[in-house]
């Protein structure tokens, strides 16, 4: 039987090692300390070696989230519209407090300051870079999703007017996301989740926007 050539595993290998290396810096000092010089030293990798896998610091940055940000909170299957709202948007307030990771992978990519460009000669900007792209799909994905899950159920659509997902999402979250933000250390997350889906319903039930036309 003919021998057959293996894949040379040394590029996994170094890719592994750059990712690992920018993600603990990532997490100790936020995107700013993954530059190259940084990565490279703490990978002992080459710098040419580096630009063969990322073809920009932000795609470096990128790649490093998208391996940090954990799963999506599970929307609940079982209670009330009103329960499994409020135990979606208490489980993401849970999940910014304990693991921000997707929080502040959302305000990186806001920033959009691009990082350090390497010399690859490539023209392309880093917002248009495929690292960049998957993140920003990835993220919008997680917070998405779950609502999706319980927007798409039976009796959210027999009690909710027609709903705007990302003006819904920005409604239930926002105040959670700008709590996060501000820093506060006796912000009540879960208190403040619940507030938000209270005044979600009251705004977006068909039971009360048919209030007006009844009285008159």
């Amino acid at each position: 039987m003919a021998n057959q050539r293996r894949a040379d595993p040394r590029p996994a290998l170094s890719r592994a090692r750059l990712l690992d290396a920018a993600t603990s810096l990532l997490r100790s000092g936020g995107p700013s300390a993954v530059t190259v010089d940084a990565v490279t030293r703490a990978a002992n990798v080459a710098r040419a070696t580096l630009y063969r896998h990322f073809p920009s610091g932000n795609d470096l940055v990128a790649a490093a989230f998208h391996s940090m940000i954990p799963p999506a909170p599970t929307p609940p299957e079982e209670g009330s519209l009103r329960d499994r709202l409020t135990a979606l948007v208490q489980a993401w307030a849970d999940s910014m407090a304990e693991a921000p990771a997707a929080l502040s992978a959302m305000s990186w990519l806001a920033m959009g300051s691009p990082m350090e460009q390497l010399p690859t000669g490539s023209s392309s900007l880093a917002s248009d870079s495929a690292e960049v792209r998957t993140l920003r799909e990835r993220v919008a994905q997680q917070y998405f999703a779950p609502f999706d899950a319980i927007f798409d159920s039976p009796d959210a659509k027999a009690e909710l007017v027609d709903v705007d997902r990302a003006q819904a999402i920005a409604l239930l979250l926002g105040p959670i996301l700008l709590g996060k933000l501000s820093t506060l250390a006796d912000f009540d997350y879960r208190d403040c989740g619940r507030v938000a889906v209270e005044g979600f319903l009251a705004t977006h039930t068909k039971a009360t926007r048919e209030l007006p036309s009844a009285r008159a």
